[in-house]
């Protein structure tokens, strides 16, 4: 379970990079690397999402 979530977070972080480059910058990482909307980016920003689901299961970890 500590690797999914290490997983979790990595990939929960790449997504908040991303946000933050569109953000500041009106330039969206996954897009130019993988194609906008492509199948590949599609699956990249569907991974962030459930990841970021899952990350809420850490804050029960906060306190260990």
């Amino acid at each position: 379970m500590k690797v999914l979530y290490y997983i979790a977070l990595t990939l929960v972080i790449i997504g908040a990079l991303n946000w933050l480059l569109i953000g500041l910058f009106e330039f969206d990482l996954v897009a130019t690397l993988f194609g906008e909307m492509s199948l590949f980016s599609r699956v990249i920003y569907s991974l962030v999402g459930v990841c970021g689901i899952i990350s809420i299961g850490l804050y029960t970890k906060i306190n260990d």
